[in-house]
């Protein structure tokens, strides 16, 4: 990110490629796997001219750091919005400080000494995101005891269910 402060136009490029896990092709071009996103899509999402994407991009290819970074990028399959759908229960905890160490390690063992599994853990960066949080994704019902002892984590700020 510090590679584009004073271009913020560029800056909200690298933050959609980075959010969305989009890669930057040899031949320059923003794919997902082998799928090709037009750089005119990436512009109207993010409400910048094509021309932005497109030097951003150049940009990419230029920088031998940034250049291994975007042709390794991989995006996941988030399953927060269809977790209800599978039977399965959402939890995002907020935490005091996102780059403090241990956050999901302790969530994790309250949880199975519960007896839940976790199906997914989704961290959001705290160098790529303002306000970071840990999104668990649960086998089954999550109680308001569950929540609460969460709650009592000293990392953890807030919980809640997102539904």
């Amino acid at each position: 990110m510090e590679k584009f402060e004073g271009f913020p136009s560029q800056k909200k490029v690298i933050e959609l490629l980075l959010e969305r896990g989009f890669q930057v092709s040899a031949e320059g071009k923003v794919v997902s796997g082998g799928i090709e996103i037009p750089h005119t899509q990436i512009a109207n999402e993010i409400g910048v001219d094509r021309r932005v994407v497109d030097m951003t991009v150049k940009r990419i290819r230029k920088e031998p750091e940034l250049k291994e970074i975007f042709e390794n990028i991989r995006s996941i399959s988030f399953l927060v919005d269809v977790a209800p759908l599978l039977g399965l229960s959402v939890i995002i905890i907020h935490p005091k400080d996102a780059k403090e160490k241990g956050i999901l390690g302790e969530v994790a063992t309250v949880m199975a000494k519960r007896g839940f599994s976790i199906r997914q853990a989704v961290s959001d960066d705290p160098y790529l995101v303002d306000d970071p949080k840990l999104t668990i994704i649960a086998d089954k019902n999550i109680s308001g005891e569950l929540i609460e002892e969460i709650g009592r984590i000293k990392s953890v700020k807030g919980v809640q269910i997102h539904q």
